[in-house]
């Protein structure tokens, strides 16, 4: 048996540079991956039957257990691309909040592809493995790497930055309700006034270590458009911003939130405030203070 963690992603920074024929936005952004994971065990099971049985540590209706699952396409993408036989049994200790904009599904997706290159000793490099993500997903092949980095195209194109600095940590607040990416993006298109981060000067922002400027270059151009369909995101920034954050932001298309801090004991305060205030407003919303994997 294999076990990983399939860690969480946020944005430092979105921005949407142009579209594509076939209708995907390309984008610029900066990616950076926190301290939230899933843990996922796989099991080869040489029956020759080649199925996917995925179990899950705790029910959730909302995670598809079959072909709808990105673990299951990529294990069966492989099964195909390698002739393999055998099942898969995979047992899923989901923790990263579904539809939070923080690539819950790809990161388990990008799990499964370390995975059956390991189980079944099919060598492949990480270009390899990018290859096959990102036909799965375009955040794929950034949940293969982590770390800091820009993505740009769909979000397939990654290059190596400067990572973080590592004495941050992040406030992750996920409030109720999901939220369709393609509408966010199909929404965003309406905007005649968008506010672009300046992603080169947040380079060379996070390449100084100066946070002043970090925080100035940071940005979300789908925020304005999230927003205003999950009220929930600027009382949280709020919050966030009136205790000690250095910066709020949502990430991805929404609509969670997070506050970033130069000290743990001022995020898990403002962790608290966050869940007393939106549970008195009858807002349930998923809290979490954690860092920059330590791999």
């Amino acid at each position: 048996m294999i076990t990983l963690k399939a860690f969480a992603k946020i944005n430092i920074a979105l921005d949407i540079v142009g579209r594509r024929e076939d209708g995907y936005h390309l984008v610029d952004m900066i990616m950076q991956d926190i301290n939230l994971f899933d843990i996922l065990s796989f099991e080869k099971i040489e029956d020759e039957m080649g199925k996917v049985v995925i179990e899950l540590v705790k029910p959730d209706p909302n995670i598809p257990l079959d072909d709808k699952n990105l673990i299951t396409k990529a294990i069966k993408k492989m099964m195909e691309l390698y002739d393999i036989k055998d099942s898969v049994k995979v047992i899923l200790d989901k923790r990263i909040p579904a539809a939070a904009g923080m690539a819950g599904g790809s990161t388990d997706c990008a799990a499964a592809i370390k995975a059956m290159n390991e189980m079944f000793s099919l060598n492949l490099s990480i270009d390899e493995m990018k290859e096959i993500g990102v036909k799965l997903g375009a955040d794929v092949p950034y949940c293969l790497v982590g770390k800091t980095k820009r993505a740009r195209g769909i979000g397939e194109v990654l290059d190596d930055i400067k990572e973080m600095p590592k004495n941050l940590y992040y406030l992750i607040a996920k409030p109720e309700g999901g939220i369709s990416t393609k509408e966010m993006y199909e929404a965003y298109d309406s905007l005649t006034d968008v506010d672009h981060p300046d992603i080169e000067s947040l380079i060379s922002a996070i390449d100084k270590e100066d946070i002043k400027a970090i925080k100035d270059n940071m940005g979300n151009v789908l925020e304005p458009v999230t927003s205003k369909g999950v009220k929930a995101i600027k009382v949280i920034e709020n919050i966030m911003n009136e205790n000690n954050a250095i910066i709020s932001m949502m990430t991805g298309s929404g609509p969670t939130v997070f506050g970033i801090y130069d000290d743990e004991s001022k995020a898990e305060k403002t962790k608290q405030l966050i869940g007393e205030k939106l549970s008195k407003e009858g807002i349930k919303v998923d809290l979490f203070v954690v860092g920059t994997p330590e791999i």
